[in-house]
């Protein structure tokens, strides 16, 4: 290196602006500043107790961020000689997002090819799937694998009853249009899914919030909120809750559909995850099929890039209107990724990918019961995400703002509250292209959770 010889570099890592303990950010400076040109090859770091004393921390700390960017293969310690800078600037780590709720990518060739060898057997529809509207109400054909695919949580469910939508909001979207006029209350749960927060601030219902615990909704609550405000519709998502991944137990279910029953409130009943739980309880659906809509979404359990939804509903007639608010909405869902799907279910594709999907939700899942501590994670082994409750002294928006800063997107719980949102953020494992990305990933998350937050200055 420069023929043997080398220069000391004057440098000392801003700690002030550090997601984390002090030991990863002198880690993450040194990789910065190679990246920068800042600490070029070759370059002896300051002594440790040096700068140690430079930045008021431990001895201690400084050692254990020296080993932590020799072990990333940045710098060596020579022995009688120092640590020095020994190779050129790695590339930018990519940000790695785990505020999308998305499904994880499986390690399946075989099966990825399947998937598209499936498409590609569409084109004997010929231009009819092409060039032609569809029933609203979807294909007979896809209506029928629509039943087939619910048929382990809805055994006698009826396609006339049942209506393709384009994607769960789509379907949601229908089903309120016929349940509530502006300004009627509908019941959720008080951390409820964003995109009903927005469908129903666009119609303009009043969202009641209903109470949680850590087994989903409160049936005392629910029959609280229904001799109060009267509601038109509840709204809940009892399996795999997003973002609380609570499944309510069969007990409470059969609760709150009797409470239903009592007050005339019809449940629009979101099942986005149950396809990933076969052994959670069955769907409120099941049990009050007359007082209950289903809406089960693909974009969790087989491909979000479909945008297909089926719709349940108490009967023929209520399946009308749901039809003819889709008529009104969009014309129809796609029917060529219904067709898609219809086949991808017939031929038992769709289920080999939920397999598999459930299959990498529990290694990803696994990580994080590793990585964070379990007496802050609520989850489950078969959910895509989990519910991080922050240690007293942080604030969502102070931990969102640093992880940022890291690198790593969450969702702080103001995007599904209703009404007082709690310390606590979502973290989707499903984004990240893989485990390894997810373990780095958390592995930011644990460390910052074992620092104090960060001292703010006062605004004046």
């Amino acid at each position: 290196m420069n023929d043997g010889m080398s220069t000391e570099a004057d440098w000392s890592p801003r700690l002030a602006r550090a997601a984390g303990p002090h030991y990863l950010a002198i880690a993450d400076a040194i990789e910065e500043d190679m990246r920068s040109g800042r600490l070029s090859v070759g370059t002896r770091l300051p002594p440790q107790r040096s700068l140690a004393a430079q930045l008021g921390i431990d001895f201690t700390t400084v050692s254990r961020g020296y080993a932590e960017a020799a072990r990333r293969g940045l710098v060596e310690g020579r022995v009688g000689q120092g640590t020095y800078v020994r190779a050129a600037a790695p590339p930018p780590r990519a940000p790695v997002d785990l505020s999308m709720n998305l499904p994880p990518h499986f390690d399946d060739p075989a099966l990825t090819a399947r998937l598209w060898d499936e498409v590609a057997t569409l084109r004997e529809g010929g231009l009819d799937l092409l060039l032609r509207y569809q029933d609203p109400a979807g294909a007979l054909r896809d209506r029928a694998a629509g039943a087939a695919w619910l048929a382990a949580r809805l055994p006698k469910l009826d396609p006339e009853t049942l209506v393709v939508t384009p994607g769960a909001q789509g379907g949601l979207l229908a089903v309120m249009a016929g349940l509530a006029q502006p300004g009627d209350a509908v019941c959720a749960e008080a951390l409820t899914f964003p995109g009903f927060r927005a469908l129903a601030a666009q119609a303009g219902l009043r969202l009641v919030p209903v109470l949680m615990d850590a087994q989903g909704m409160d049936p005392d609550a629910f029959a609280r909120a229904c001799r109060e405000h009267a509601p038109k519709a509840l709204y809940c998502t009892p399996t795999l809750h997003n973002p609380t991944t609570a499944t309510l137990p069969l007990e409470r279910r059969q609760a709150i559909v009797e409470i239903a029953r009592r007050h005339g409130v019809t449940i629009v009943e979101d099942d986005a995850y149950a396809g990933l739980a076969p052994s959670a309880p069955p769907p409120m659906t099941a049990l009050a099929p007359e007082t209950a809509y289903h809406v089960a979404g693909l974009a969790k359990s087989v491909s979000p890039a479909l945008r297909i939804a089926y719709v349940a509903s108490p009967s023929v007639r209520a399946a009308g209107r749901v039809r003819a608010a889709v008529r009104a909405s969009a014309a129809m869902a796609s029917p060529l990724t219904a067709a898609i799907a219809t086949r991808w279910i017939e031929t038992g594709a769709a289920a080999a990918v939920t397999a598999a999907l459930r299959a990498e939700a529990k290694a990803r899942h696994a990580i994080a019961l590793r990585r964070l501590p379990s007496e802050l994670v609520q989850s489950a082994p078969d959910a895509f995400h989990l519910w991080l409750t922050l240690p007293e002294g942080w604030t969502r928006g102070e931990f969102v703002g640093r992880l940022g800063a890291a690198g790593v997107g969450v969702v702080p719980s103001d995007a599904f509250s209703l009404g007082a949102a709690p310390e606590a953020v979502r973290i989707g494992l499903g984004g990240p292209a893989s485990r390894a990305d997810v373990e780095r990933a958390l592995g930011l998350v644990a460390a910052l959770l074992e620092a104090a937050p960060q001292v703010t200055a006062s605004v004046v």
